[in-house]
Parts: C-alpha cells; structure tokens; sequence
C-alpha cells in the first residue's frame, strides 16, 4: 500500500475510533508494520492533523476534527487527476481553464494526504492536443447543447463546399485532431457531424428546441446501434 493510501486510511481508522487504537491494530487492519504506522502518525502530525496519544497507550484524533465533504480514495484521485490532463489535449480553452480551477478547489478542499496526490505530477496523458478551433468558440456550443438553442453555422465541406446551416447542437466530440459537433441539419433534415475545422462561423440564432435534445440523442443513439449490428453481420 503506498504512502497516501496508508495516511488516508489511518485517519479514517482514528476518525471511527471510540478509544485509542494502537500502532499494532493500525498495522494489521492496513497488513504494514508497526514501524511503519509510527513514520506515518508522524507525518500526519507534521501535516497538522490533530492526533494524540503515543506508543504503548495508542492514538486518537482530537474531537472537533473532520474530513472534509470533497472525499475520495487514492484510487478515484488518480481518475481526477487524469481526467483533467486529458481536458488539456481537448483544445477547448474554456475547459482546460476548467480544469485548472477544479484542480485549485480539490487541492483546497481535500486533506494532506491526497492532496499530495494532486502535487506529485506522476500522472499524464500524452499526446498531441488539438489544436483550438479558430472560427468556432466550443464553450458556446456547450451552452447551446445545455440550453438547447440553435445555432447558425457557416460550414465547408470535405469537397470545399460552403453552405450555411442552422443545426441543434446536441452532442460535443472530442478527438486529438479535432472537436466533431453532432447535431439535428435542419437542411438535411437528419443527424450530421460537423468538424470544428471546417468551420468558418458560428453564431447563436436566440431560436430553441426546448425540450427535444434528449428526442434527438436517441434518434443518433439509434443509428449507432443500427450501425453496429450491420457491421456484426
């Protein structure tokens, strides 16, 4: 068990307690040595977590002291950590700030122990980011998709041909290359993925499909499912 995981656990083991617990207990429930709960009592004092108590009578934490409502284990940590650095290859700047701001609010809010998590810089996501889109801001697709509006698209495709659309934005794809918008054609009158590099504007029209984008998820769901079982035949 590595060392953040054993601190996260003994303050939990102390947090529980209705008496002392021993250095002994301690290191059977977590399978490590004696010694090794000893280093880490110790760390979590220099860390200012109120244990007291000592070898022999064995440990508490002081009453008035609690975890934090942001909680995670080391494992769900790391997923956070990760998710984060892969929001970096998104190239939606919006988001990558995003993410830089929740990294902020989970290092203030979770105790030591994780937060070293956060600080150890161990885990990447490699690769190359997309590069921003240009002509298309993303976080407004994302509010057209939450607030269900439509909007006005000057799109050319992969022959060159300009057109102008007006779509229902009800999906964001993220890939290393690009952002594909999947949404409702009005002048296709179908699902149609856009490529954020084709496209040369984007506006928002103040025109709704208030209460039709889960209506128009399914429908794409469906055609994913349709796809899928001709490709198994």
């Amino acid at each position: 068990m590595r060392k953040a995981s054993r601190l996260f656990e003994i303050i939990q083991i102390l947090r529980l307690a209705k008496k002392p617990v021993t250095a002994a207990v301690i290191a059977e429930r977590l399978e490590v040595t004696v010694r090794s709960v000893y280093r880490d009592i110790v760390a979590l004092q220099a860390m200012r977590v109120p244990i007291e108590g000592g070898r022999g009578i064995g440990y508490i934490l002081r009453p008035g002291f609690d975890l934090p409502p942001l909680m995670f284990s080391i494992e769900e940590m790391e997923a956070i950590v990760l998710s984060l650095a892969l929001l970096e290859r998104t190239g939606d700047h919006e988001l990558k700030l995003a993410a830089k701001r929740v990294s902020a609010k989970i290092a203030g809010a979770v105790p030591p122990p994780l937060r070293q998590t956060l600080d150890a810089n161990a885990l990447h996501a490699w690769g190359f980011a997309a590069p921003s889109a240009a002509a298309i801001d993303l976080a407004l697709v994302r509010r057209a998709i939450r607030d269900e509006e439509k909007l006005d698209l000057s799109y050319r495709d992969e022959l060159g041909r300009a057109t102008e659309r007006i779509i229902r934005p009800i999906a964001l794809i993220y890939y290393s290359e690009t952002a594909n918008i999947v949404a409702w054609c009005e002048l296709r009158q179908a699902i149609r993925n856009f490529r954020s590099d084709r496209i040369e504007g984007c506006e928002a029209t103040g025109l709704w499909f208030k209460g039709k984008g889960d209506g128009l998820r399914q429908i794409w769901v469906n055609g994913w499912q349709v796809n899928a079982q001709a490709d198994a035949h």
